[in-house]
Parts: structure tokens; sequence; C-alpha cells
């Protein structure tokens, strides 16, 4: 049954003149099998991605003569990713496998692998064919008479569905992604209209200025450009390109914004969205990143998706939050409770992370009651409050703004919770009464160590003459920009959006334990550190691994950081897309320190 467009097109043929008709039925025909080359590119790209076959049937691979489990599992994705750039797992070496890796569709592909060796030429061969491309699916045989690995998969597939696999390989990360050019990467911040004024100036001033420096340190073809931001591949290979930045400022409802970002993108396609500063609602950002297949990296936002497939965030915010708090309840409370009572306004945020918490709690012995108060309502906050006794909690998932409410309020008796990503991992913000008697869900790294992990962008900030604001996002947007920077080096000319997001799921632990430790040799000469509880100095020169090594051994508490952000640790798996995964208990103490009630949770 043809669809109303194809109709059309057809009536019209027969309505031209004479002479005419025969082009007519060409396009037709040229119409035609254009629309069965989609069909078959979207066969093959099942089969790639998800393991399912052209008949709706799960794809089953066999390894070393036992069947693996059907669908996802055995989809060549699984290995190979969706970039089909490959990657490393434990000693497994999986290569690359698109388009231009196996059949020479354009420049050999020289990728990062194993980060033990560097990088490698990984097109060792002459383009294959179709068919020695189909006997290796299947029989796991190279063209020269070589088994491929044990580990390799072998497929039996029908003629049809390996035809669609081949020719989606064919295609597979063969061309740059959109946004990138041959000197010219173009990348996007979003900010949502709800982010307050200050926090909203200062994020683009340093947005605007790290772009800025990243361009002004940046070689490309013909210019003479000093190298202060590059990596010694980017520099042989030439592969270095400046960024052309767009802030997509949002406007009006939420209900708007999808509209809008389609209409950013369509008028300028952009390579990834970099960092980004929303309010309580980033759900419009998130689904348009999925729907358009566009990165969306290391946004500063409260309240992500559950479950992203293109956004890669520092944590699951309150929801993060509410999963520690239950656990902690459950597992380690050592003041039990019978009942929590949350209290939120209207806002995205804080209805997810209610829901979240009562769904954690579910089949506990603690009942789950959530109030909610209109903004600005300070009668129905004490109110809200009233009937509260010893045995309860109390879980206020409001912004700082809204706190100072409390202050002609009597802190209930029992145990009471508010939200560090809210706002509340200051003491300030908390009226005098409530700071000593209430808890905060941290997920940040303790101030002590915090302080080293920050210490870089603190002079970075100074340099430029910068305020510190707020210092959670500030740093958050200084990391996104320098981890992008760090891993489009990696990727060389390797420009494909899954790429990046394989690359950053593959590096950033190892990423930020080097630039720790990187950082901390910068900041270092020949000088002495004291070991921690003693009065013996230890002296270095050297700034290789023994002098590390000896460092740690003398128990230097500088050298236990593992990362340059406000997070303890940052890491990613595959599939992984929150970095920092758990937080701590806290409350704070008369000097408004902060003192932690648990260990780093991970629920």
């Amino acid at each position: 049954m043809k669809t109303p467009g194809i109709r059309r097109r057809y009536v019209e043929a027969y309505r031209v003149p004479p002479l005419g008709r025969g082009v007519a039925c060409v396009l037709l025909m040229l119409s035609m099998l254009g629309a069965r080359s989609v069909q078959a590119d979207a066969v093959g790209r099942r089969i790639y991605e998800d393991g399912v076959l052209g008949n709706g049937a799960l794809l089953t691979g066999v390894r070393q003569g036992a069947s693996i489990e059907p669908g996802e599992i055995s989809a060549c994705a699984h290995c190979h990713r969706p970039s089909g750039m490959g990657g490393v797992e434990g000693e497994v070496q999986t290569p690359p496998i698109t388009g231009n890796a196996l059949f020479g569709a354009g420049d050999r592909v020289i990728a990062t692998m194993d980060p033990r060796t560097g990088k490698a030429f990984n097109l060792r061969h002459e383009p294959y064919t179709d068919n020695e491309v189909g006997n290796l699916v299947r029989s796991g045989r190279y063209p020269d008479g070589r088994l491929a690995s044990a580990v390799m998969p072998r497929y039996a597939l029908e003629p049809a569905d390996l035809s669609a696999l081949v020719g989606y390989l064919k295609g597979l990360s063969v061309s740059w992604s959109p946004g990138v050019t041959a000197d010219t990467i173009r990348i996007a911040t979003v900010i949502t209209p709800d982010v307050a004024p200050a926090r909203r100036a200062i994020f683009i001033d340093m947005v605007t200025r790290i772009v800025q420096q990243k361009n002004g340190s940046t070689k490309v073809a013909g210019s003479v450009t000093r190298h202060h931001m590059t990596s010694a591949a980017e520099l042989v290979l030439g592969t270095e390109r400046r960024w052309a930045l767009d802030l997509w400022k949002l406007q009006g409802a939420p209900e708007t914004w999808s509209e809008q970002l389609d209409a950013l993108y369509a008028k300028a396609p952009v390579f990834a969205l970099v960092s980004g500063l929303g309010g309580h609602d980033w759900g419009a950002v998130d689904a348009f990143c999925d729907r358009a297949a566009v990165p969306c990296w290391f946004p500063s936002v409260a309240s992500p998706s559950v479950s992203p497939r293109y956004t890669l965030y520092f944590n699951a915010g309150v929801n993060l939050e509410a999963r520690v708090l239950a656990h902690y309840w459950r597992e380690s409370n050592p003041a039990p409770i019978r009942r929590v009572v949350q209290l939120r306004g209207t806002d995205v945020a804080a209805t997810a992370a209610c829901a979240v918490l009562t769904g954690a709690l579910s089949g506990s012995r603690i009942q789950s009651t959530v109030r909610v108060l209109p903004q600005g309502d300070h009668v129905a906050l004490a109110t809200a409050m009233a009937d509260l006794t010893a045995e309860d909690a109390v879980v206020i998932w409001l912004p700082a703004e809204e706190l100072p409410a409390l202050a002609d309020l009597t802190p209930p008796r029992g145990q009471i919770w508010f939200s560090g990503t809210l706002g509340v991992a200051d003491p300030t913000v908390l009226p005098t009464p409530w700071r000593s008697v209430s808890g905060v869900i941290y997920p940040y790294e303790l101030p002590a160590l915090r302080t080293g992990n920050l210490s870089y962008f603190r002079a970075w900030l100074a340099q430029r003459k910068l305020p510190l604001v707020d210092e959670t996002m500030q740093s958050e947007v200084f990391f996104a920009f320098s981890f992008f920077t760090d891993t489009i080096a990696e990727m060389l000319n390797n420009l494909h959006r899954d790429y990046l997001i394989e690359r950053a799921e593959a590096m950033i632990d190892r990423r930020e334990l080097a630039r720790a430790e990187s950082e901390y040799f910068s900041s270092t000469s020949s000088h002495v550190r004291l070991q921690e509880g003693s009065n013996t100095g230890v002296a270095f020169e050297s700034r290789g691994p023994v002098a590390l090594q000896s460092l740690r051994g003398a128990g230097s508490r500088f050298l236990q950081r593992e990362g340059t952000t406000v997070y303890p640790r940052l890491s990613l798996g595959s599939d992984q897309r929150f970095a920092s995964k758990g937080a701590y208990l806290v409350h704070f103490g008369p000097d408004g320190q902060v003192v932690p009630e648990s260990d780093w949770i991970v629920p």
C-alpha cells in the first residue's frame, strides 16, 4: 500500500508531457530504491546495535561453542560500541569496524585503543570485500586465513540480514558528525530561563572566557599560533580545531523549549552541548539530545533524567540524594523512625525527589507522606510541620532561596534533612536555630579534601579575576570544558558523537587521577611537604612515579586526591551516565564546619 506522498508523486508522473514521462519514471524508481536503502540501513542498525534481526527475532551469537544471550548482549555494538570504534576491556582489545576501518572508505583510522600502548594505526589490511566481511562474521576467519579472537562471537545470519549488516557497516562513522569541519568544532551551551541572574551572568562569563582561551591556543592549518592546549598526537597529525560557541538561551515555559531547541539546531547544527545551566527542569533538553543524537556534556542541573542516552551528568541530583537517605534509614539509621514527611514545592526536581524517596522506602516499616507547599506560603510551611513528633523525620526539598522563611519557625524534634543539591551545602543558608539540629544530604567531597581538588580551578579564577559566586556550579563548568578538551584531543580525527560518549566512559577515571597528580606536580618544585601527624619533612626533586610513590608512602594527604572537582571521584562504565554515585550525610558544627555523620554512601 502506497503512502499518500508516494501516491501523489505517482499520479503526477502521468500528467507530464510524453517526453518527460521517462524521466519521471526514472526518478520514481530511484526514489523507491532510496526507500529500500533506508529500510535496509534501519535493519542493519537494529542488528548492529540492538541484536534484532530483520524478521524481529533476536540475534544470537556463538562464542567458543556456546550461545550468548540473545539480543543486545549478542549485538555487535556490545563490544565494538555504537560508533564502531571498538575499545579495550581488561586484556581484550576490540578493534574498530567502521566503514573506514573495514572497507577503506576514507582516511586510515588512527585511534586510542589501549591507553598502555597509545595511538595506533588500526587499518592493517587491504580493504575488505562484502564477502570477506560476511565470512568473518559467520566463521570468524580473516581473508588471510587467520582466526579472529575466540572472544569474537560467530553469527549464522541469513543472506538478507548479513547484507543489511554489511551495508550498515559501510556507512558507520565514515564522515564527521554534524557540527565538525576541517578546522572547527561547533558547540553550544544551554541556559534555561529559571536560572537566577547572578548565576547566569557568571556562567556566561566563564564559558566565553574558556572558549576564548582555547581558541587563542589552537593551531589550525596555515596559522602560527602557539600550542598551549594540544597533545603530541594532535600536533603531528594536525587534528586541532577551533571551537565555535553558540549560547542557546531558552525562553518562556518548559513546554516551549523543545521547539526552541529544534529551531536553534536547524539553524546551526552542533557537535555537542558542553556544560549547560538549568534550574529545576532539564527534561526538554535531555529529550532533544536523545532525539537529535547530540551529546550533552556534564550540565549543571538539579534533576537529571532517569535514563538518558546522550547526556552525561555529574550525578543523579536530588534523585540520588533520595536514594542515599532511604539507604541510610533502611540499613544503618541509629535512631529508627516511623514516618517521613516530605515537604516540597511544585517544581520538577522536588517532585521527582519525593517520588524516588517514597519508592525507595516501599516495603519498609517507614511510612512516607508528601506535603506540597505553595511557593512563599509561610503559613502552609508551619502547618505542614505542626503534627511532627520525635519519631518522625522531615525532609525539606526546598531551594535555598526559600529557606529564610524557616527563621520564624521552631524546628521539629525529630530528624530534619535538607538537600545539598538544592543549595544547603552552605551552612549560612539555614537560619541559626535550624543549623545545629539539621542534617544535609551532601553529594560533594568533604571540604578539607575539596580544597586540594579545586586548587587549580581557584588559581584559574584568580588569574582571570573572576569572582567565586557559586563554587559547585563554576567548578563543574571548568571541569566540563577541560574534560571536553582532553577527550577531543584523544579522539584525534574520529569526530563522531557516539565515540565522544564512549571515550568519556573509557577515560574519565584515569584522566581524573592523572590530572590530580599532574596538578600536584605542576604546583610543586623542590619544596617540602610534611607527613600527616609528624614533623618530618619529605623533600623531593623528581616529578616521576618514584617520587609520587615515595610521597604516598609518606602519607601526604594532598596526594590522596583522586579528582579535580567538588566530587570525591568520577567514574563511568559502559552505558553509565552518572559519574559520581554517592553522597555523605553531614551536619554543621558550631562554627559552621561540615561534620560527616556517615561514610560515603552508594545506594
